[in-house]
């Protein structure tokens, strides 16, 4: 029975063991993300200062450790040399999920960290946050590049992609089952529960990149050495000289002349800030928006579709980029958004139904085009390993780089949304209690969907001088 099973995982498709990465992240990700604010403030009973200044640290050390550990990854392939250079190697490949074998178990280590009172509650939060974070961040990373190094055609890339969508939202099921187990008051069930979701975890990255290598060792190096020979037939003819290695101010330089990269964070800030403010302050402008025009449970209903439909509208935008493109795919989000925003600015604040429906399939267009937005990343590595003539593709370097630019977005979409909200409607989150009808009605399935949807966004958006508020990435959770 056990050789039978082991029969089945090494004959799944590469595209199925790629995604079931995602699942190994999302299910501890997932109840990080709900659970970990009310375990310091309830259960280790952190003060305000400390909490503060360990989401302060935080805040900094989540925006440069993406470059840093990009570029710690990837610079020995800056180096140049003479055209014909392949897109990926066996050994690029095998080093990545090498790095995902030793990260992703201390990924999930690190993860049981906080479950545990171990030391001072405020240097416990501050350890264990950046200790957590910069194992994901690894995580996400060499993930995140796989997709431009296991595949070079837009509709392999759209498969890796779709599975990864699929598995990051049966992830999303760690967040039902944790309501069983939840109690403040006894946390051993709950304790006993993460160590169990922390060894699935890590036995599942251990199984799927072991079988990740030994597929690509045993199907993909002979193609790629067959490639090699002819390339070096055409190589072999060129005096090829001596690579040079590229410094850090050498690389910002390149990008700084990559034009498409240039176009592309500068609208990925935008479409980064679009999703967080609509995933933070979405409740709110169902409560004040429409809170007098519609029932409690229309709002809760729309407050469900709004986590669930990104998740399945996804699947159903990554089989259309099979067809039409994933250009087509997110120019036409980006027209339909603008439609649905004339008509909206046309029809008037007094449509409440059509208010409705601009408002929920704003946030879910937003969503699906941010979740594809990584099969065009894919694309700027290979043009940047082309235009820079470079000797492998620095994936994880470019996926770092446009996390840097792009996570200011997840900061200033909380501060302008508080403003906006303010401005519009009166409402003050630093002066009342935000809780009302249809906040209270909320379910808690938002930090689960947000958090799956979106899991390499991690940086906290704002504070509260109130004693009771504080807002985290992808939802808006209170304390």
């Amino acid at each position: 029975m056990g050789l039978r099973l082991l029969a089945c995982l090494f004959h799944l498709p590469t595209a199925v063991i790629y995604g079931s990465l995602s699942l190994f992240v999302s299910i501890l990700h997932n109840v990080f993300l709900l659970y970990y604010v009310d375990t310091f403030v309830s259960v280790y009973k952190i003060d305000k200062l400390s909490f503060w200044i360990g989401e302060t640290v935080f805040l900094i050390w989540n925006s440069l450790n993406d470059p840093l550990f990009g570029w710690l990854s990837d610079r020995v392939f800056l180096s140049t040399q003479q055209p014909g250079a392949e897109i990926s190697s066996p050994e690029v490949v095998l080093k990545r999920l090498r790095a995902l074998s030793h990260n992703g178990p201390l990924f999930a280590i690190s993860f049981l960290a906080f479950w545990v009172a171990w030391a001072h509650p405020g240097l416990q939060f501050l350890l264990c946050l950046c200790m957590y974070d910069s194992f994901l961040t690894m995580v996400d990373l060499h993930h995140n590049a796989l997709l431009a190094d296991l595949a070079v055609s837009a509709k392999d890339r759209t498969s890796l992609n779709f599975y990864c969508s699929l598995f990051s939202a049966i992830g999303s099921l760690s967040v039902f089952m944790s309501y069983a187990v939840w109690n403040k008051e006894d946390f051993f069930s709950f304790r006993i529960f993460c160590i169990v979701l922390a060894l699935c975890s890590i036995i599942g990255f251990t199984l799927s990149t072991q079988l990740l290598r030994q597929r690509f060792e045993a199907d993909g190096k002979a193609k790629w050495d067959q490639e090699s020979t002819l390339k070096e037939l055409y190589i072999e003819k060129l005096s090829v000289p001596q690579d040079k290695r590229i410094t850090l101010a050498e690389y910002l330089q390149q990008l700084s002349r990559h034009r498409n990269f240039l176009w592309f964070v500068c609208m990925n800030l935008v479409q980064v800030f679009h999703c967080h403010f609509n995933s933070n302050f979405f409740p709110l402008f169902l409560e004040h928006l429409l809170s007098d025009q519609i029932s409690v449970s229309t709002g809760s209903f729309l407050l469900g579709v709004s986590y669930i439909a990104p998740h399945l509208n996804n699947l159903y935008f990554l089989s259309l980029c099979r067809r039409c493109g994933v250009y087509a795919v997110v120019r036409g989000l980006f027209f339909l958004k603008l439609a649905l925003s004339v008509v909206m600015l046309l029809a008037g604040p007094d449509q409440v139904y059509l208010l409705c429906i601009f408002i929920a399939s704003n946030r879910v267009f937003t969503e699906g085009t941010c979740k594809l937005l990584n099969l065009v990343v894919t694309d700027l590595v290979d043009e940047d390993l082309v235009l820079n003539r470079r000797k492998q593709a620095a994936s994880a370097l470019l996926f770092g780089m446009v996390a840097l630019v792009t996570k200011p977005g997840q900061t200033f979409a909380p501060l302008i949304g508080t403003w906006l909200l303010c401005a519009y409607t009166g409402y003050d989150i630093f002066q009342r209690n935000p809780l009302s009808n249809v906040m209270s009605a909320q379910p808690k399935l938002e930090a689960a969907f947000t958090s799956s949807s979106s899991y390499p966004s991690r940086a906290h958006c704002c504070s509260s001088s109130a004693g009771r508020s504080s807002a985290c990435t992808g939802n808006v959770c209170r304390w």
